[in-house]
C-alpha cells in the first residue's frame, strides 16, 4: 500500500510540472488560465521604472503580457503633439464666390474643396456648403488670404471690397472679421492694392461652420476672380 500511495504521489507531481491550470475553464491554455476577475488587495508602489516591468492585457487573446515603459512614453508625447483641429486649404485657380442665404449681406464664400487642402483631416470640411467645422470649443488661431487677379488693378475698385470671416452658429451667420483691399488716388492714376489677408485668433464653439470669402464684391469681374488665388488656415490653441 505504501508502494502505491508513493508512485501516485509521484506520479501526481510529475503531472504539476507539466499542467496547464484553470479556474473556471476546463481548458486552460495558459500555465495559468483565469476566467474571471482578479482581486489583488495589497499593491506596493514605486515611483521609478529602472528595474520594474510594465504589464499590459492583451484585447486579443486576454494574456498578460510585459510591456516596454518606452512605447508609453512616445504614446504620450504623440497625443500631446497630434493637433487633430488643423486644416489648411489653397486654391490657385477656378476661384468662385457662393452666396448663401443665412450669410451676412453682402459676404460670398469662396468656393474652397476638400480636395484643395494642404493639410488637415477631410472630415473638418465639407463641400456642401464650403465651410470649415469647429470639433471642439475654444480659441482658434485663424488666417485667410486672397489676391484678386494679379494683386494690382489701375483703378479704385467700387463698392469697396475685401476680405472677410463669417461665424455660423445655429444657422445664424456673423460676419467676425474683415478687411477692405487698399486704393489710392494719384494725380494721373488710381490704383486698387487687391492682395489682404486676415491673421488673428477668435474664440468658437463646437459646431460652428468658419466661411472664408469676400465682402462687397458684386462688382468684382469674374474673368479676374476666376485667376485669383486664396488660401486659408485654422487650427485650435487653446481651450
Amino acid at each position: 500500500m505504501k508502494t502505491r500511495i508513493c508512485s501516485l504521489l509521484l506520479a501526481l507531481s510529475g503531472m504539476t510540472a507539466f499542467a496547464q491550470i484553470g479556474i473556471n475553464t476546463p481548458t486552460p491554455t495558459a500555465t495559468l488560465d483565469v476566467n474571471g476577475t482578479l482581486k489583488v488587495r495589497d499593491i506596493p508602489q514605486t515611483t521609478t521604472l529602472p528595474g520594474y516591468q510594465v504589464m499590459a492585457l492583451n484585447l486579443g487573446n486576454a494574456q498578460v503580457t510585459r510591456l516596454d515603459s518606452q512605447l508609453l512614453t512616445d504614446a504620450a508625447v504623440t497625443a500631446a503633439t497630434t493637433n487633430t483641429s488643423v486644416y489648411a486649404a489653397r486654391k490657385t485657380a477656378g476661384v468662385n464666390l457662393l452666396s448663401l442665404g443665412l450669410f451676412p449681406t453682402g459676404f460670398r464664400a469662396v468656393n474652397f474643396l476638400t480636395s484643395e487642402r494642404t493639410v488637415g483631416a477631410a472630415g473638418l470640411f465639407t463641400d456642401t456648403d464650403n465651410s470649415y467645422t469647429i470639433p471642439s470649443s475654444g480659441v482658434y488661431a485663424t488666417g485667410f488670404t486672397f489676391r484678386y487677379g494679379s494683386g494690382l488693378q489701375a483703378e479704385i475698385l467700387s463698392n469697396s471690397p475685401g476680405i472677410g470671416i463669417v461665424r455660423t452658429r445655429a444657422g445664424v451667420g456673423t460676419l467676425i472679421d474683415s478687411r477692405t483691399f487698399s486704393g489710392a488716388n494719384l494725380v494721373l492714376l488710381s490704383l486698387t492694392i487687391s492682395e489682404t489677408s486676415l491673421n488673428s485668433v477668435y474664440t468658437f464653439q463646437a459646431g460652428d461652420k468658419v466661411s472664408f470669402g469676400l465682402t462687397g464684391s458684386n462688382a468684382l469681374s469674374a474673368a479676374l476672380l476666376g485667376s485669383s488665388v486664396a488660401s486659408f488656415y485654422i487650427y485650435k490653441i487653446s481651450n
